[in-house]
Parts: structure tokens; C-alpha cells; sequence
């Protein structure tokens, strides 16, 4: 759909006659739904497949529009981000061996994709959160030069008033502010597209709502976000967070988020819906669209393109979306459910598993319980799709008529056979469906998906590598082992000797610096400060104020002056650390090279140097990191041996 769109709260005139627009398309949606005018009786599949692009040294690489030139096919297109692409897959009649299909156009797809970007110097990797991306990459600068993209980063913070807020906790926590909407382009995903007749909708979506969790929960593969341990599909809370508009102040006020699971079951028709949402959230863009008026079209004849609809539609994110569509060649439009839910990878044979099972649900429940509203209740189903994105196999999924069992048990006993007799019921080849359903269940009993194959390598790398060098080398191995195309529960833990980049895992001190700091107030007595050094045995603590902003720094040397001092032990009862810290403390920030930093500590005579994000104290910067560089730089120099 060719459409010039645009945003802000300026455009009064445009907006106005883009929403007049927009509901005639609903006049026109529900003349058709009334008329028979909606596709019923068939059955297809589709999706959508969105990527990374990474460098040599396994960090985001801005090449996307260079990697589409190559390919030349609408197929491919860009996403948020230039280190971001996505490629579709043809719909498919659903029943034979459409899942093996898929998978085969998925494989050709990347093969496609792998070519060109070798091409560039660069390599795709399927995976939900890419392991090394950082901060810094989701800016405004690495944003794909789309009109589009802009207005929608300029509209929604124009809406949200103030800096986007990330707060999620797992095993680690991260509580983060953002200016735009780039933390959007952490995420990629595997969006799978199921037909359905007008007069099913309801009932097949409520089905979609009831068996995303237990879904979601064998199909996580999204545990890390800045080398921080959080949810097993940490996909859900970022992406909901990413772009939310509601300020903290309304929290009095019930106000559902652009990014939602819904609010309640389905009554009637896709309207509900489309109503609803409507009615909830404002219009972002105004355009001006290049399809006919949808009545018009209508009264000669013609399938309208609804194009106003559509756009709306594409900037409300509901984790199970319905999609209006018009298939080429065919005379008339289809309704569709978009799982938005499953996280792209770990490989093609994985993704194609998880849509398997979703597909088999989908008939199986519907045919086993009928209105699966009346045998179970949406806050259930709504908190058991949050519980699967923190815990993956281990949630507590409540079922129909209240039963509770963790997600893996309910998977085993009761969703499988499911799956299994929906695939069947559907004419699905047995082979298709005997493959695919036995690697959800392996993953499922071996507790292997691709989030617990990340964390077990990460756990194990970490205790012997860098918190860079950890994140490359779960980076290279998800790309070496994707490429075979075997599904991850037969994938082995990373090990310590997997290839990475010691020049890029050092290049920056991000990549290596202390994180994990004591540090002081300046209103803290000096005997605290004196304490925390013999307690951790370090020579220096750096010193922050309540907004742990940096102002000071206390060091060993220090100390031991005042407690030189003449009569120091009434002295140290009184002092407290701003009045001894040293005020005037060099700094640098994450983003400084490596060799600037070494040099700047050997020319100061600096035992550290704390690194600031915006006055912000986030890590330091050591004689044990640079002995620690060092070492490892002279075994790789004496390996080589001389003059290498």
C-alpha cells in the first residue's frame, strides 16, 4: 500500500479527513461482513521473518540498505533499525505438506539473504534480542531514513511527553530511560499469519488468546538485553515498554498500553475489535492514501483496499493481531490472526516447530471445548501469557475449569495430543506433523529451548571470559549453529574456545570495564568508607550523590593521610567523606576507546577512572582490568611467536 504519511498534532485538517476516511472503512468492513463479501471456507498460512545484520565482530551492523540492494525483490524490506530486515513468506493453503514447505521457503529466504550480505561483509542471525547490541546502538542515528519511522518516533514521544522508562527484573534487573522508540528495534520476531473465516473470527481468536502462553513458553528464546539476565522472553516487557505512551502520572486512570494482549474475550465479530481500538487509541498519521473510497468501490463491484484501516491497524501492536487482506488475483478479501508472539529462531526447522504447534492448537481446542470462554477466564489467560514470558516452561499456566500446571506438564499431558489431532483433523501430511510436533516436545522435555541454551552458555562463559568477549561468543555460536538448520534442543553449551573478536570484545571500555561497584554517599562517615576497603580489599570507592551522579572519589592513599594525622581517631569520628574525597575526578564515557583510556591512567598516574553515561556513574575502569588486558595481549603476541 503506496501511502505519504503524516504525524504531529498539527495537521488538524489532514488528521480530520484521515479519520472521516477511516470510518467509512468500517461502514464499508461491516457491509461487507453483513454481505458475504469476506472469504470463508479457506484455510491459509503466512509469514513474516525479521533478522539482525551483524559485523565480523558479532555487533549490529547498518547495512540493511545495502543487503536489499544486493537481494532486489519486494519480498525483502527494511524495518526500525539498519541493522534490522524482514522478508515474508508466500501464503500457503493450509493442510499437505504446507509446513515443510515453509520451512523450505524460510531456508531459501536466508540463503538469499546470507548471500547478499556476505556480499557486504556482513551475516544475518535469527535470534530475539540480538546478545551484543548495546545502548548506544538504539539511537536516532542507526534509524532506517523512512518518513515513516520518524513520524512514528516524533508522534508517539510527542504522545508520551517524556523519555521512554524500561524497568525489567529476572535474575538480573534493568531499569533504563530512552529518548525514541529505537529500543523497538531490539527486537525481532517470527510473525506467523493464520486465515480465518468472518464467521469463526471470534471463536478461533479467543482460542489464539488461550493458547499463547503455553506456546510462548516452549518457543522463548529471548533471556538477555545489555548482558543482563531478565525474562525468558524478555521481547514481551521490552517491546510494550518501547513504545508506550502513557506517562507515570496517570496511573490512576485505566489506560491500555499500543502494545497489549487485550482487555477481554471477543463477543461478536472482528468489529469488536476494530471498534474498540478505534475508539482507544488516537490516530497517529495522517495520509494520503492511494486506494479508491471504500463504498465507492463497493457500489462497482470492486474489493476495497481499506487502506486507512490498515495503517491504523499497523500502529496498534496486539500480541494476536487481526489483518485485513486482499490475496493477488483474488476477487475477495480475507480476514487473518497475526501471532505476534513468537521470537525469531533459533533456526528455521525451530520456528516452523513453533508455528506447528500453534497451528494444531488452534484447531485442536477449538474442536475439543468449543467457546473456550466458557471454560476458561480471560485474566487467567492474560496472566498466564505473562507469567510464560518470565519463566518460559517453568510458568504456572492456569487452564480451563482452573486447573494449574506448570507450562511443561500441561504441554506434555494435555496440549500435544491437542496439537496433534488439530494438525491431523486439518489434513496435515502426518510426516509434517509428526516432525514437527516431536522437536516441540523433545525442547519441551529436555527443558532446551532457545532462552535456556542461552542462559547455560552464558552462565558457563562468564566465568571465564569478559563480559563483551561472553556476549560475542554466545553470538557466534547462535550464528554458527543456526546455519545447520538443527533445532536447539540438540544444540551443546557454548564452549570456552568459541572464535571471537579480542580486538573488537576490547575496543571500547564498555566492553570490559567493572560493573558491579561499592560506592559511597558524600554524607557517609569516613570510618563506613575505611570499613567497605578492608571488607572487599580495594584501594578506591567512587562517590556518588542520591541520583548517582559522580562527584567524588575516596582512595586508599587517602585514608591512610588522615589516619596519620595527630589525634586521627577523634578526627575519623567526625569526618565524613565529602570533606576528604577528591572532588576534581578525571572521567570517561562507556564509548571511549580502549587505548585513550590506558593512556590517560599511565599518564595520570590513575589507579582508576570511572566511566559516566550523562554524569551517571556506570562502571569503573581498573589496574586489575588493564593487567587483565595485558596478560591476555602478551599469551596472543607469545603465541604467535616473535614478531608476529
Amino acid at each position: 500500500m503506496g501511502v505519504q504519511v503524516r504525524g504531529g498534532q498539527k495537521e488538524g485538517k489532514e488528521r480530520q479527513a484521515f479519520m472521516k476516511r477511516l470510518l467509512r472503512d468500517v461502514r464499508a468492513l461491516e457491509m461487507m461482513l453483513g454481505n458475504g463479501m469476506i472469504e470463508s471456507g479457506v484455510r491459509r498460512i503466512g509469514a513474516e521473518q525479521e533478522l539482525f545484520l551483524v559485523n565480523n565482530a558479532y555487533r549490529p551492523a547498518c547495512k540493511a540498505t545495502e543487503v536489499l540492494a544486493e537481494i532486489n525483490d519486494p519480498l525483502y524490506e527494511h524495518e526500525l533499525g539498519l541493522y534490522n530486515l524482514e522478508f515474508s513468506v508466500e501464503p500457503l493453503m493450509f493442510g499437505g505438506k504446507c509446513l515443510s514447505q515453509m520451512e523450505e521457503q524460510l531456508v531459501k529466504s536466508m540463503a538469499v539473504v546470507r548471500e547478499a550480505a556476505a556480499r557486504v561483509g556482513v551475516r544475518p542471525v535469527m535470534t530475539g534480542i540480538l546478545p551484543t547490541i548495546e545502548k548506544s546502538d538504539l539511537g536516532l542515528h542507526n534509524q532506517t531514513p523512512n518518513p515513516r519511522y520518524r513520524l512514528l518516533n516524533d508522534t508517539l514521544s510527542e504522545l508520551r511527553g517524556n523519555a521512554y522508562e524500561i524497568n525489567i527484573r529476572g535474575a538480573d534487573e534493568i531499569i533504563v530511560t530512552h529518548d525514541d522508540v529505537m529500543l523497538e528495534s531490539a527486537n525481532t520476531s517470527f510473525q506467523v499469519h493464520f486465515q480465518v473465516g468472518p464467521e469463526e473470527f471470534s471463536k478461533l481468536y479467543n482460542v489464539a488468546q488461550a493458547v499463547c502462553a503455553p506456546v510462548l513458553s516452549a518457543a522463548t528464546n529471548s533471556p538477555l538485553l545489555f548482558g543482563r539476565r531478565l525474562w525468558r522472553e524478555t521481547r514481551i516487557a521490552l517491546f510494550q515498554q518501547s513504545v508506550d505512551t502513557r506517562a507515570s502520572g496517570h496511573h490512576m486512570r485505566d489506560i491500555q498500553p499500543r502494545v497489549s494482549f487485550g482487555e477481554n474475550w471477543v463477543q461478536e465479530s472482528v468489529l469488536d475489535i476494530i471498534r474498540e481500538d478505534i475508539a482507544r487509541f488516537r490516530v497517529l498519521f495522517a495520509a494520503e492514501l492511494d486506494d479508491r473510497d471504500p463504498l465507492e468501490a463497493i457500489a462497482d463491484g470492486e474489493v476495497p483496499g481499506l487502506g486507512a484501516f490498515r495503517l491504523h491497524n499497523s500502529t496498534i501492536y496486539r500480541w494476536n493481531r487481526p489483518c485485513y487482506g486482499i490475496n493477488p488475483g483474488e476477487s475477495m478479501a480475507h480476514l487473518r490472526i497475526e501471532n505476534r508472539v513468537l521470537p525469531a529462531g533459533p533456526t528455521p526447522r525451530d520456528e516452523v516447530a513453533n508455528a506447528a504447534f500453534w497451528f494444531g492448537l488452534m484447531s485442536g481446542v477449538l474442536e475439543e471445548y468449543g467457546d473456550i470462554t466458557k471454560h476458561m477466564d480471560f485474566d487467567d489467560a492474560r496472566a498466564n501469557f505473562v507469567a510464560a514470558a518470565r519463566h518460559g516452561l517453568s510458568a504456572p499456566i492456569t487452564w480451563v475449569e482452573g486447573s494449574a500446571l506448570p507450562a511443561h506438564e500441561l504441554i506434555q499431558k494435555t496440549l500435544l495430543p491437542l496439537a496433534k489431532e488439530g494438525l491431523k483433523r486439518s489434513k496435515i501430511a502426518d510426516e509434517d506433523a509428526e516432525v514437527y510436533l516431536e522437536i516441540i516436545e523433545e525442547r519441551v522435555r529436555t527443558r532446551s529451548t532457545g532462552s535456556n541454551w542461552q542462559l547455560r552458555s552464558f552462565n558457563h562463559l562468564k566465568q571465564t571470559r569478559t563480559h563483551a568477549e561472553t556476549l560475542s561468543a554466545l553470538t557466534s555460536a547462535t550464528l554458527r549453529l543456526q546455519e545447520t538448520n538443527e533445532p536447539v534442543h540438540t544444540w551443546p553449551i557454548v564452549a570456552e574456545d568459541e572464535h571471537t573478536s579480542w580486538k573488537d570484545n576490547h575496543l571500547r571500555v564498555s566492553q570490559f570495564m567493572s560493573r558491579n561497584l561499592f560506592t559511597l554517599n558524600q554524607d557517609e562517615p569516613i570510618e563506613f568508607a575505611a570499613s567497605l576497603m578492608t571488607w572487599h580489599h580495594i584501594h578506591w570507592i567512587p562517590v556518588e550523590d542520591h541520583e548517582h551522579n559522580l562527584v567524588g572519589l575516596i582512595t586508599h592513599d587517602q585514608l591512610l593521610k588522615l589516619f596519620a594525622e595527630p589525634g586521627s581517631a577523634d578526627l575519623v569520628n567526625e569526618t565524613v567523606v565529602s570533606s576528604v574525597m577528591q572532588t576534581d575526578v578525571p572521567a570517561i564515557g562507556p564509548n571511549t576507546l580502549t587505548t585513550e583510556a590506558l593512556a590517560m591512567m599511565y599518564e595520570q598516574k590513575l589507579s582508576c577512572l570511572p566511566v559516566v553515561d550523562e554524569g551517571k556513574l556506570i562502571g569503573m575502569v581498573t589496574e586489575r582490568d588493564v593487567m587483565s588486558i595485558a596478560r591476555q595481549l602478551l599469551e596472543e603476541r607469545l603465541a604467535g611467536g616473535d614478531g608476529e
